[in-house]
């Protein structure tokens, strides 16, 4: 079984690009930053939740992204260790939406590294199932094969499950690669990333 959401180009890129930042920190260090607006801008084309961004959705381009990436940053800067830990992110990203009024705002929930693989696979398929992008943190990891995600913020948008294998369609700096899920999930090392969970009230 295959499903992908239906996520949304910027001047051909997939998603936003990290690179465009004009700010040195945000290229270096916006990369979950760029996971919680991909997010709600998602939800605003796809979802009806306009009033996650500072804009018409109709109008999603690079200028206007910028000023939604401006509104973000206040709570998801860039910092030393960078945004490391899953309840950062849920703190940020939660005073973001009472910072512009959202009424029933998105649900910003989090499986921690330290649970099952199962579990999470389970999570990722109904996050997908349920039209949620899906933020997710890895910090390190024994296979050089992930080398490029470590200590980094990227999103998942899709899940592709066979007998055999559960890959997972990761998107990050504007475009998007399918990972195996279980050998991303099984880090081998001791500090541990995590996903968050949204979910949007009925």
């Amino acid at each position: 079984m295959r499903l992908e959401l239906e996520h949304f180009t910027i001047d051909g890129a997939y998603g936003w690009n990290q690179d465009w930042f004009p700010g040195w920190f945000m290229r270096m260090g916006g990369c979950a930053a760029v996971t919680a607006c991909d997010s709600c801008v998602y939800f605003a084309l796809r979802m009806g939740r306009a009033d996650l961004i500072p804009f018409d959705p109709a109008q999603l381009n690079r200028r206007n992204y910028l000023l939604l990436s401006e509104k973000v940053k206040p709570f998801l800067h860039p910092r030393m260790r960078g945004i490391d830990r899953l309840e950062i992110y849920q703190e940020g990203v939660s005073d973001y939406f009472r910072s512009i009024g959202a009424r029933n705002p998105p649900y910003v929930g989090a499986l921690r590294g330290e649970e099952s693989c199962d579990r999470a696979a389970d999570a990722l398929r109904q996050q997908i199932q349920n039209r949620c992008p899906v933020p997710f943190l890895l910090l390190l990891h024994d296979s050089p094969e992930f080398e490029f995600y470590e200590w980094h913020w990227f999103l998942l948008t899709g899940f592709d499950e066979r007998p055999d294998s559960l890959m997972a369609k990761a998107v990050t700096y504007g475009a998007a690669r399918w990972l195996d899920f279980r050998k991303l999930w099984n880090t081998g090392k001791p500090e541990k990333g995590g996903m968050i969970l949204f979910s949007l009230p009925d």
